[in-house]
């Protein structure tokens, strides 16, 4: 089973032995924003929707923390215009 584990402006993905797989990353943009900058999924683990599992637990955080997103990275961007639910969390 896949662990997310969050760490300062960054979501960590860990496989089963606790090996970063993968990672998105965030820089604060003020108080109520944060910047999703970078999402990266091991090559060796693509095709599982991981990315999207990071992005997902990302708006989790920002909707916890009363935050808006500005998504830069191109796959987050992507997400962000693929799903009206995260539409809340959008700072366009």
């Amino acid at each position: 089973m896949m662990e997310i584990k969050e760490e300062k402006n960054r979501l960590v993905l860990l496989d089963d032995e606790q090996n970063e797989i993968g990672e998105m990353t965030w820089s604060d943009a003020g108080p109520d924003s944060m910047i999703i900058d970078h999402t990266f999924v091991d090559p060796a683990f693509r095709g599982q929707k991981l990315a999207e599992k990071l992005v997902a637990t990302g708006v989790e955080v920002a909707r916890r923390t009363g935050r808006k997103v500005i998504p830069l990275c191109p796959y987050a961007k992507a997400e962000f215009e693929r799903k009206a639910e995260y539409h809340d969390v959008w700072r366009k």
